[in-house]
């Protein structure tokens, strides 16, 4: 039995070292394909590695499925020697000091549960639970009260409050996790009209591109502040990258054509390395082309 269980463990063994060399070569090899990835062939090189990145996410579920570690018990928690006994785990989540945190006290009482003497506190053990509040949309409705003058009749009331973008129901909180979302977490305006779909609220493509289009507009005048701030800088790193995008005037020359590479040009200020006193910022700039006269005009 003894020696069954051996070799059980020892194959489970040798399928996670496996697994853990397979992982470290997807891992070299999406790295390597990041480096190529600036070339004509990018898109296709981006598929792959959206591919690798999902088969690498696969092996590690495995791994972690696999792992036999036994999960130590709250109360051994509780103990130090058996907390220090125990092997080391993976890297813990590192949690930002601003995240909100509750308490949730366990009191076993004022009596003890074998005599009946009263209980002291001698201290306190405490672990932690992370938990996520899925998002939630809110209306607030805008109610205007109308009055009129009981001598002259004039009717008075108070002006509409301003919003982000005229006319629009959008508030700044959902605009701001619109761009968030579009362009930090790149979700597509498609897959969030899904998502809003799901929580209730369906939102239209179309109306989420008008609503990332005002908030631009909305935006200029802190984009062109913090573009002049950064381009004054005395030195500035600089970098262009292709980016594919829609062509209207290519549409009908069939699936796949209906795009050119256009190119997001990035200008940084980062004094940091040699403890400068300047906040880093960055401005970017999208041309159509790659020509010289577009960095020279910026």
């Amino acid at each position: 039995m003894i020696a069954a269980l051996e070799a059980e463990n020892a194959k489970m063994s040798a399928s996670l070292r496996a697994h853990d060399l397979l992982v470290q070569s997807l891992r070299a090899r999406i790295a390597k394909l990041q480096k190529q990835a600036f070339g004509k062939s990018s898109e296709k090189i981006e598929r792959e590695i959206e591919q690798l990145e999902l088969a690498l996410e696969d092996l590690q579920v495995a791994l972690a499925e696999a792992d036999t570690t036994p999960e130590v018990d709250e109360d051994d928690v509780a103990n130090e020697e058996v907390a220090q006994a125990a092997p080391k785990s993976r890297r813990r989540p590192k949690v930002s000091k601003d995240i909100p945190r509750e308490r949730r006290e366990f009191d076993p009482g004022d009596t003890c549960p074998d005599c009946g003497g009263d209980l002291r506190v001698v201290g306190e053990d405490v672990s932690e639970l992370l938990d996520m509040i899925a998002a939630q949309l809110k209306v607030t409705e805008i109610a205007r009260v109308k009055k009129s003058c009981r001598r002259c009749e004039r009717i008075v009331q108070v002006p509409a409050p301003s919003r982000p973008i005229p006319r629009s129901m959008a508030g700044p909180g959902l605009l701001a996790h619109v761009l968030v979302s579009k362009f930090d977490d790149h979700v597509p305006l498609y897959r969030q009209n899904e998502i809003f779909t799901r929580i209730g609220v369906d939102i239209p493509d179309t109306t989420l591109v008008d609503w990332c289009g005002g908030a631009m507009k909305a935006l200029q005048p802190l984009i062109e502040l913090v573009g002049k701030e950064v381009m004054a800088s005395d030195l500035l790193h600089a970098d262009d990258t292709p980016v594919r995008v829609l062509d209207r005037s290519r549409r009908g020359r069939g699936l796949g054509k209906g795009g050119k590479q256009g190119r997001s040009w990035v200008y940084v200020r980062d004094q940091r390395p040699w403890a400068g006193m300047a906040p880093p910022g960055a401005v970017y700039h999208f041309s159509p082309d790659r020509k010289a006269n577009i960095p020279k005009s910026i």
